[in-house]
């Protein structure tokens, strides 16, 4: 039974441990969930198992109380059979008695050896807990990591003014020096306009003032 709990232990501490720390790097998170639910497995079932020593150790104590009570039984028996004079029956009950009384006292180490191999698998089964729950915080931790870099790694595409053409700032100058170009245009246009209206205005003036000198 403690040999179970021992290779568990060691595969949990193996597993989660020393694998994760020389993988993580490849996929930190994918991996620590695998193992998280591996371990919750073996968790588990170091907690079934401890729980069927604990009913073993009632069964042992029923059959103990259960020998000691029948030694008891046995021993007035035999007393009773020998106030009465028979004698077969006084040895029939002694011999019972004894019988009891040695299967009382095997009962009596099992249960002892059952309560010390309790405390250690509850202990095993609370460092398993522990093992656990120290993995999901390292989870936890590396999911914050990891988003804390993505979030740089976006954030930095975008502050990054080397990045080239394609930056979007850079897109955005472009657009603005293409617009400052547009403006340009369209005030040489406009300027160019007007001049021709003022000139066109300017010849018709003077026409209809060289007309009417001529007809007066």
């Amino acid at each position: 039974m403690t040999g179970i709990f021992a290779k568990i232990k060691r595969t949990v501490e193996a597993e989660l441990f020393d694998i994760v720390e020389k993988k993580e790097q490849k996929n930190p998170i994918a991996m620590l969930n695998q193992y998280l639910r591996e371990a919750q497995k073996e968790t588990e079932k170091a907690m079934k198992l401890l729980e069927r020593q604990q009913l073993l150790k009632k069964e042992f104590e029923r059959e103990w109380q259960d020998a000691v009570r029948m030694q008891d039984k046995r021993l007035k028996q035999a007393t009773l059979a020998a106030e009465a004079g028979e004698k077969q029956l006084e040895e029939f009950a002694v011999r019972e008695a004894e019988i009891y009384k040695e299967r009382a006292a095997r009962l009596q180490h099992s249960v002892s050896i059952a309560d010390e191999q309790i405390i250690k698998l509850e202990r095993q089964t609370e460092e398993m807990k522990h093992k656990l729950k120290d993995m999901n915080v390292r989870r936890l931790e590396l999911m914050g990591r990891e988003n804390a870099a993505r979030a740089h790694y976006s954030m930095s595409k975008v502050l990054d003014e080397g990045s080239g053409n394609n930056h979007p700032f850079g897109r955005f100058e472009e657009l603005e020096q293409y617009i400052d170009e547009l403006e340009g245009k369209a005030s040489k246009k406009y300027e160019t306009t007007l001049m021709d209206a003022r000139l066109a205005e300017l010849e018709r003036q003077f026409y209809q003032q060289e007309k009417n000198t001529h007809q007066a």
